[in-house]
Parts: structure tokens; sequence; C-alpha cells
């Protein structure tokens, strides 16, 4: 069995690449059981969670992603969450693989944003607006830049020191990264808004939104957060990675479906059904979209297939 750690997980997973192969498995779909949830008393610190997210095809691979998420950890300098990721082969059971979980998350997480935003936002994106200055944002924003002609992104979170730092180290020449300080005025010129925090106050108004603006949201994963307000919900045309998830776990989604601002037919698709045509994307250079992710396994498998092939 091979051991893949992050540095060779993050070389293997181009984002160009794991965009395309993201499609290409959407559009086969795999076995998908849901998510397993399992509470775990900590000896000293707040209850932990043991998670397990499993996705396979028949006579090809076998994948789990294997969580932990520890709270207390921040006091001991450690993450809070910690995972790695066991690929076996489907036609014997024998383990093929492991692989850095985290790695795996965060690139397939963005790459799967930038496949909505290939199929949801207009191809003449220019300008990225990245809320939130956690691992995920740098990831987020190369993913967009590979799939859009991304020559200038703002950066803005609650600590402006910490949005100018991550500026700083993403600059480039062809990528002009800069921090923000005013949120709506960041967004008002924005082609395409993407956040990724853990807000439980929308963060992204509507009517800060110009016609036009794709709306990605990687954040606020559980039903008591939010990134999005009502308005922004609805001027948008509405779509998530999977309906099963982000209509249970996504406040984004969750929260308007409760209220009555949206309806499970304002749902205009998810990425299996925009990958096999099922569904139809963005309709006129006009229209707001929005996207909402809450993450699925069979993003994992993905991803993990293709670290096993490029790191050889």
């Amino acid at each position: 069995m091979r051991i893949i750690d992050a540095a060779a997980t993050h070389a293997a997973l181009d984002y160009a690449v794991l965009v395309d192969r993201l499609d290409r498995m959407f559009r086969e779909g795999c076995e998908l059981p849901v998510r397993h949830h399992h509470p775990v008393q900590a000896l000293d610190g707040p209850e932990a969670m043991l998670l397990l997210m499993p996705a396979w095809q028949v006579g090809k691979h076998i994948g789990v992603k294997i969580v932990t998420v520890f709270p207390g950890n921040a006091d001991k300098g450690l993450p809070a969450i910690m995972g790695q990721y066991l690929l076996s082969d489907a036609r014997t059971g024998a383990p093929v693989a492991l692989i850095d979980g985290q790695s795996i998350t965060v690139r397939r997480t963005a790459c799967a944003s930038a496949l909505a935003s290939r199929y949801l936002s207009r191809p003449d994106a220019s300008t990225l607006v990245m809320i939130g200055t956690g691992a995920l944002a740098p990831h987020l924003i190369a993913a967009h830049a590979a799939v859009r002609p991304i020559k200038n992104v703002l950066v803005w979170g609650r600590d402006f020191a910490k949005a100018k730092a991550l500026a700083k180290t993403l600059n480039k020449p062809g990528l002009k990264v800069e921090a923000a300080e005013d949120l709506e005025a960041a967004v008002r010129q924005a082609d395409i808004v993407s956040a990724a925090t853990l807000s439980t106050q929308p963060l992204v108004r509507g009517a800060w939104l110009k016609p036009g603006t794709h709306v990605d949201l990687v954040g606020a994963y559980t039903p008591e957060r939010r990134e999005s307000d009502d308005e922004a919900v609805s001027r948008a045309r509405v779509y998530v990675d999977t309906r099963a998830g982000a209509t249970k776990e996504g406040g984004d989604v969750v929260q308007p479906l409760r209220s009555g601002v949206l309806k499970p037919e304002d749902i205009r698709g998810d990425l299996l059904e925009l990958a096999r045509g099922q569904a139809k994307g963005r309709g006129s250079a006009e229209e707001i979209t929005l996207f909402k992710s809450v993450g699925t396994a069979l993003e994992d498998l993905a991803a993990a297939e293709l670290a096993v092939e490029r790191s050889a």
C-alpha cells in the first residue's frame, strides 16, 4: 500500500485537471452511503466527533475518508480537524493507498466550486471577491482562476491584517490580489463572490449583487450558519452540489426553505444534473447565479483516484 503525504497530494491534484475529473465522476456517478457521524467522548475538553465518508464504483475503487474533529485541540496547538483517505481495490478489497485527508478535502472542495463556476459564472468573469482568510481561501482563488480569466482578486476577512497577509502571498504577475476593507464595495464590483467562513450571520447581501454575478458559498456548513441573505437567494438562480446534502446541512439553503423564501423546486440543479446535461446552467449574461456546496464523498473518491494516478 502506498502512502501519499500532503505535499505529494497537493502536487498531484492540479486544479484544472481535478475539475475535469470531478465533472467526469459526476457524469458517471458512484455509490454514496450516508456519511457516518459518531460522537466520541474526549478525556479532556469538549466532545469530539468521528466522521466516516464512504463511496465506491463497482469494479474500480472503494474509498473512505476518516475524519476526527476535536474542538479542544486548539488549546494544544493542534488542528481541530484531521483525517486520512483510504483507497482500496473494489475487485479484491486490497488497500491501494493511504492519502492525506486534509489535502484531498481542500483541493476537491475548491475544484467543486470551480466546476460549478464553469457552468454558472460568466465566461468573461475577471474579478473575484474572496470572503474568508482560512485554509480554503487560497485554493478557491486558484481553482476559480483555473476555469475563468480572473485578473483581480479582493480578499476580505474580519481581521484585515490576515486579509492583507494572505493577499501578499498570492499576488503575482497576471493575478492582482489585494485586501479589501469595505465588503460592500468589493462585492458590488465582483463577477464572482466566493465565501468560505463559519459565519452565523449573512455576509453577502443581495442588494449588493450586480447583474451577472455568480455567488459561490462554501462555508456555513450547518443549518445554523449562513453566508447570504434572503435577497441574495431570491434574486438568484440557485444550484447545489447535491440536493440531499445542501437541503439538510447548508444554512444558506436550509433557512430559506424553512421560511418559504426558497421552495424545493426553485433549486435549478445540482452538479450531477449539470454534468449530465439534465439541468441548464447560466442562461444569460445578466442573471445572478448562486451555488451552495456542503461536500460529497464522490468528490473525495475522484480526487483520491487522481492523486494515486498522478503521484505514481
